[in-house]
């Protein structure tokens, strides 16, 4: 009996520790706009990989919302991001271009980096890999799971 509660434990601590989804095509997308995720608007600052970052999220317009990303280490930039949310397919796609701290792609110049969206919550939003959840009006969290590493990794950002 202790080794099936055990077991229960273990299986049920990792149900709660992963907060990222993967897109499965069986499924597909469920419906969403803009206004289920238009809270991620505004300027937000955190920290990781040792560094500060800053982020910018502009309000829904013309079927897109458009952020750019700066991450500062020991006062120099080391990578940006620019990308969108775009409405499409009566869904989401989420979409990431990333540069050096010279502007030089790191992507081919016709590529990016594209998550499709999976499904909504109350105060979450998942895509491929990434899980926005909104914690309050000023933070939010930004789950990320890296392929490479096989980790999932949060981000906690603040206005």
């Amino acid at each position: 009996m202790k080794k099936k509660i055990f077991l229960f434990l273990i299986i049920s601590s990792f149900s709660f520790a992963q907060n990222t989804l993967h897109y499965n095509d069986e499924k597909g997308s469920e419906k969403a706009t803009l206004k289920d995720i238009e809270w991620l608007a505004g300027n937000w600052t955190g920290e990781a990989f040792g560094g500060f970052f800053q982020e910018n999220w502009s309000q829904p317009l013309g079927g897109s919302m458009l952020f750019d990303f700066k991450l500062v280490v020991e006062g120099k930039v080391v990578f940006y991001e620019v990308g969108h949310i775009v409405e499409k397919d009566k869904t989401l796609l989420y979409q990431i271009k990333h540069f050096d701290a010279n502007l030089k792609g790191w992507e081919d110049k016709d590529k990016s980096e594209d998550f499709r969206f999976i499904k909504k919550e109350k105060n979450r939003m998942y895509f491929d890999n990434f899980t926005f959840e909104k914690v309050s009006e000023n933070e939010i969290n930004l789950y990320a799971y890296f392929e490479d590493s096989k980790k999932e990794v949060v981000f906690n950002f603040k206005k």
